[in-house]
C-alpha cells in the first residue's frame, strides 16, 4: 500500500467530512438534525468504501482525482460556480430547519437517500467501466475511447450520475429550496459537457466518430 496515497486520501476525506458538517449544521444552529446526519451517512460512508477500494484496486485513478488541477478556463469557471452552488444548498437547508421553513415529508428523504445510493452505485459502475477518468478536462497519455456500457447509451454516464446524486440531495435534506438552488447545476455541466467534447474531439483519437454513433450526451432522448 501507498502510505503518502493513503495519508492524503484520509486527509482529503475528513476535510470533506468537517466542511460539509460546518455547511450544513452550523446554519441549522444544531447538531440534533435527522436529516443532516441522514445525508452525512449516505455520502461518507459509500465514500470511504470506494476510496478503500480504489486504493486496493486502482490507486493510479484514486491518485489522480486527489491531484486534480484544472488547466481549462472553462472548467475552472465551472468549478467555482459547482462549489457557490453546494455552499447556498447546504447553508439554506440547514438555515431551513433553524427557521422553520416549508420542508418535505419524512418519506420522500428515506426515497431521496434509496435514490442517491443508487445513483452512487451508477457512479461507481461509470468508474470501473472507465480507467481514464478523471476530475479535470484532459487527455490522458494512451486514452482510448470508450464505447461500452453505459458509454454506448450516453457520452457522459458520469455526469448523469453526479445530476441525480445531487438532485437527490436536498430532497435527503427536505430543503425545497436547497432543490431550486441545486437546479443550477444543469447549466453548469451542460457548460462542462460542451467543452469538454471540444478538448476530447481536438485531442482523442475516434472521439468525434462516437459522438456521431452514441448521440445522447446525459439523458436518452432528451440531450
Amino acid at each position: 500500500m501507498d502510505g503518502k496515497l493513503f495519508a492524503a486520501a484520509l486527509t482529503k476525506f475528513f476535510v470533506g467530512v468537517v466542511i460539509i458538517g460546518i455547511l450544513l449544521f452550523l446554519p441549522a444552529g444544531t447538531l440534533d438534525w435527522w436529516r443532516g446526519w441522514l445525508f452525512m451517512a449516505i455520502l461518507f460512508a459509500p465514500m470511504f468504501v470506494a476510496g478503500l477500494v480504489m486504493m486496493a484496486k486502482a490507486p493510479g485513478l484514486l491518485r489522480k482525482r486527489l491531484d486534480a488541477k484544472e488547466d481549462e478556463s472553462a472548467q475552472k469557471e465551472v468549478i467555482a460556480l459547482s462549489a457557490l452552488m453546494f455552499v447556498a444548498a447546504f447553508v439554506v437547508a440547514g438555515l431551513g430547519y433553524r427557521f422553520g421553513w416549508p420542508a418535505l415529508p419524512s418519506w420522500a428523504s428515506w426515497a431521496g437517500a434509496i435514490v442517491f445510493l443508487v445513483a452512487y452505485a451508477l457512479y461507481a459502475e461509470v468508474m470501473r467501466e472507465n480507467a481514464y477518468l478523471s476530475r479535470t478536462v484532459e487527455v490522458q497519455n494512451g486514452q482510448h475511447v470508450v464505447d461500452t456500457g453505459l458509454y454506448g447509451i450516453v457520452r457522459h454516464p458520469m455526469y448523469s450520475a453526479t445530476l441525480i446524486l445531487f438532485l437527490a440531495m436536498p430532497i435527503v435534506l427536505g430543503s425545497p429550496f436547497s432543490f431550486v438552488i441545486m437546479l443550477a447545476y444543469l447549466p453548469i455541466i451542460a457548460k462542462r459537457i460542451r467543452n469538454e467534447e471540444e478538448v476530447l474531439s481536438a485531442g482523442l483519437e475516434g472521439y468525434t466518430e462516437y459522438m456521431n454513433r452514441v448521440k445522447w450526451r446525459l439523458i436518452p432522448h432528451i440531450w
